[in-house]
């Protein structure tokens, strides 16, 4: 969502650490103005943008941005209330970021993820292991939330055969989901317009999502939130707990409303979980880097995942990142059978120059206390 905003607020200096612009409207160019519009309605196909929105002026172009405030090619500033899709955490206009980003560009802009790694992305997930709840230790970099989410997926599979539970395949996720857009993350999610993109991935089952307004088990508070942790457990008892690979769940899911559980729910999920050998999916792509008011949101709830994804908050989007961080439990598997690495790989999987960008921006939530500010504040 984005709003329009007043032009003495939008010529405001740009705090501390913000690449400086001219004033909005300086130097406009009308011909190059409408050679951009002309070439963003011929040839971008915008995600979700109808062709009638198209024609009817629905499409929106914009050039820069400072702190939470974006500016269109014609000069006109909007809030940027929901940061990009909840991904500039650290607001636009960082110079520190970009000039970490070209430094690690003229350096070495690639290194071959499928057999080896470069020193920012060793140096990102060693801090990205620092700051993680628990005993999560391991890192599996992809480029975005959805590639984060399959990860997991292939990775709770495989965990659970070499285990030597091959029939542990089926993941329980939640009604009202969002995990993605891919196909095994479009399995997971509920609205996925089966009528275009089904048959999905076999062996997902949906569960109740937790409501404490409008639950639907007919109760509120509390008492909704332990109905629908008894749900999942009768889930598992249903498929077979010797069928069941993972669960999967934002710990506060934007897609269901935002409804905030009690601290109970996730607290009895973990306990199934680990009582019927299931692990335990906690998708932070959009909860996690400050969002909640601590670094991640499992942390308001007090438990630990087995895996977690991330990924929108960790470069505040100044490049494409996700991430796939396990615990030992999990990667101890791959380091008793020693020659079987993960079924999986991707390309563009912690790029250099993406993790220069998340190292800088980590640093920056560090040094400014973002997510402190974020919580005292409500931001």
């Amino acid at each position: 969502m984005v709003t329009k905003i007043a032009p003495s607020v939008a010529q405001q200096a740009p705090p501390n650490g913000h690449l400086a612009h001219p004033a909005a409207g300086d130097g406009d160019d009308s011909a190059a103005i409408n050679a951009v519009t002309g070439a963003a309605r011929d040839h971008v196909w915008v995600h979700t943008l109808t062709w009638n929105e198209y024609e009817g002026g629905g499409l929106h172009v914009f050039d820069r941005g400072e702190g939470s405030t974006i500016w269109d090619v014609n000069g006109k500033a909007y809030l940027d209330g929901i940061a990009g899709l909840w991904v500039v955490n650290a607001g636009h206009g960082r110079a520190e970021i970009a000039e970490a980003m070209a430094k690690q560009a003229s350096k070495l802009a690639y290194a071959n993820a499928m057999n080896f790694t470069s020193t920012p992305t060793a140096l990102l997930a060693e801090k990205i292991c620092e700051i993680a709840p628990g005993d999560l230790n391991r890192v599996f970099f992809s480029s975005g939330g959805s590639e984060a989410v399959e990860t997991a997926i292939k990775i709770a599979k495989q965990v659970q055969a070499m285990r030597g539970f091959a029939r542990r395949y089926k993941i329980i996720a939640r009604r009202r989901s969002y995990h993605g857009q891919t196909m095994g993350a479009l399995s997971l999610t509920h609205n996925k317009n089966e009528h275009w993109f089904g048959p999905f991935m076999y062996g997902v089952s949906h569960v109740p999502h937790p409501d404490r307004y409008r639950s639907d088990f007919g109760l509120e508070g509390e008492a909704a939130d332990v109905m629908a942790a008894r749900y999942v457990e009768q889930e598992i008892e249903s498929q077979g707990p010797d069928t069941v690979a993972a669960v999967i769940g934002e710990p506060i899911s934007t897609a269901a409303g935002v409804h905030v559980p009690s601290p109970v729910y996730w607290q009895m999920l973990r306990e199934i979980c680990t009582k019927h050998g299931v692990l335990l999916i906690a998708d932070e792509v959009i909860d996690g880097f400050g969002r909640t008011g601590t670094m991640f949101a499992t942390e308001q709830f007090g438990f630990v995942p087995d895996i977690m994804t991330m990924a929108k908050g960790i470069t505040s989007g100044y490049a494409p990142l996700a991430a796939t961080v396990v615990g030992e439990k999990v990667y101890e598997v791959f380091k008793e059978q020693g020659t079987t690495p993960l079924g999986h790989l991707l390309t563009f999987g912690g790029h250099p120059v993406s993790c220069a960008a998340a190292l800088k921006n980590i640093e920056i939530f560090e040094r400014e206390d973002l997510v402190k500010r974020g919580a005292d504040t409500g931001a």
